[in-house]
């Protein structure tokens, strides 16, 4: 899969979040976007999704082969402005999360060591902490079977094991993929991108 950004802009009223935004973002690349809080990187990321439409500018996908209807099958996110189901269990959520998109997990795999998180049998996901719910948020999406992961500040909330984690699973799955990481510049988020769109310089 490919991504082409053609001068893409987003404005809210009259003020201009971000305009002239442009890129090719082809599969096997990873991508930091760059930018202070409220610099318009979660609105950046939203469009590139497809949760969010451009004021300017247009995205084509494959050369415009690609059923933009259907993108959302392609793309796993985590971000603070998505929720997760948390009436369900852990064994509950991957089950459910299966339906829609597979996860690169084996159905004999401890699921609690693969989201790093304590033994929580029975235990529903309204009841963790806001950490374990990040690496729920983290795990479902890094796992999931699609070329496009997309990721907004994915150590929020995150110690220092679970940032080690984090690092750790991002390695094992990374290939044959696009990866955007949105941070504000903390490099144990983006330790692997190799390419970068910095918001504030589309102003």
């Amino acid at each position: 899969m490919n991504i082409a950004l053609e001068n893409i802009g987003k404005r809210y009223n009259k003020e201009w979040i971000f305009r002239g935004v442009s890129a090719e973002i082809e599969s096997n690349s990873y991508w930091v976007i760059k930018g202070s809080n409220g610099s318009g990187k979660s609105t950046f990321l939203k469009i590139v999704s497809g949760f969010g439409i451009p004021t300017e500018g247009r995205i084509i996908v494959d050369q415009g082969k690609y059923d933009l209807t259907q993108l959302y099958k392609s793309i796993s996110i985590s971000a603070p402005y998505v929720d997760i189901p948390e009436e369900f269990t852990l064994d509950e959520l991957v089950k459910f999360h299966s339906g829609f998109k597979g996860l690169k997990i084996s159905e004999n795999e401890d699921l609690n060591s693969a989201f790093n998180l304590p033994d929580v049998t029975g235990k529903l996901i309204k009841d963790y902490s806001s950490g374990m719910k990040q690496r729920v948020k983290l795990g479902l999406a890094i796992y999931s079977e699609t070329p496009v992961l997309l990721l907004d500040e994915p150590l929020s909330n995150l110690d220092e094991k679970g940032m080690e984690w984090y690092q750790s699973i991002i390695k094992v799955n990374m290939r044959d993929r696009i990866i955007l990481v949105c941070s504000n510049n903390f490099e144990k988020e983006f330790f692997f991108c190799e390419k970068e769109i910095n918001i504030e310089n589309h102003k």
